[in-house]
């Protein structure tokens, strides 16, 4: 189901982060109040390659760690996996995943609760997967979500898989890195901290994982031919009309179009699909 389905976000149900001031609103809600659904900095072409190398089947138990809007959950369960959890600390994300349906017989639940402590039983879960979170977390915290994830995971044919933003190229000095961190956090008001490549899969090996296939993509989120390609032509132009009407809307989305854009050089999407280490079985 594409991400741009009128189901995507029934009617009637809430944003995150409706009624909040869109001068300080964190940058991804102010987006989705606007009409984005796709908040994901590879793009819905970066997210079919995690979902087709994570090779879901009838027997997957899958766990969706910060669900957000539901745009990755409803091209998951369009797969047919055994059942679908989502999580999301957000009550109206919640609220919003509660309504998605799922063909067949498969078990859709949305749970609200934080990535790092899910409540979900060990080793309930044959797949676990999180997008554009782990970018927002102090390193402590990355860990800790990560490590959640492999106490959900405990056999050898079970798949952790991310999707995150990235810092290139892997001797970017770190006086650059904090810049960057820096003009994201001023533009999306929220603390962005990405890694380069070669730290993500570090992040995963020192948490019990064995990377198996990754890809980088641009982080192109906010770019014209990106917007048409996530949300669709119609979609993107209403996007794009309320912008245009929200003044302080606009001043945002332009303020971080040029920090992507002026740091484009040395910003990029990965996704890593990762296994449990034999060693930590």
């Amino acid at each position: 189901m594409a991400a741009t389905d009128p189901q995507a976000h029934p009617k009637g149900t809430p944003v995150p982060g409706d009624g909040l001031d869109a001068a300080r609103m964190p940058g991804h809600w102010l987006l989705a109040r606007l009409g984005k659904r796709v908040l994901r900095p590879g793009g819905v072409e970066l997210t079919r390659w995690m979902l087709d190398n994570l090779a879901l089947g009838p027997d997957d138990r899958v766990v969706e760690l910060a669900a957000g809007l539901g745009a990755t959950a409803r091209l998951t369960v369009a797969r047919k996996p055994g059942s679908f959890t989502a999580v999301d600390r957000d009550p109206a994300a919640v609220a919003g995943l509660g309504t998605l349906t799922a063909p067949g017989a498969i078990e859709t639940t949305a749970v609200r609760a934080d990535a790092a402590d899910t409540g979900l039983p060990t080793g309930s879960a044959t797949v676990v997967y999180g997008e554009a979170m782990l970018t927002m977390q102090p390193d402590p915290a990355k860990r800790r979500i990560v490590r959640e994830a492999r106490r959900l995971l405990t056999n050898a044919d079970c798949r952790y898989a991310i999707h995150e933003l990235c810092l290139l190229p892997e001797d970017l000095d770190q006086e650059h890195a904090e810049a960057i961190t820096r003009d994201l956090g001023q533009a999306i008001h929220v603390g962005a901290r990405p890694l380069t490549p070669r730290d993500w899969v570090t992040l995963l090996a020192d948490e019990g994982f064995v990377v198996t296939a990754h890809r980088r993509t641009p982080m192109a989120l906010l770019e014209p031919r990106r917007l048409i390609a996530d949300e669709g032509f119609g979609q993107a132009v209403r996007i794009a009309g309320r912008a245009l009407r929200d003044p302080v809307a606009r001043r945002r989305v332009l303020q971080m179009r040029r920090v992507f854009r002026r740091h484009q050089a040395h910003l990029g999407a990965i996704s890593l699909i990762a296994t449990p280490a034999p060693s930590q079985l």
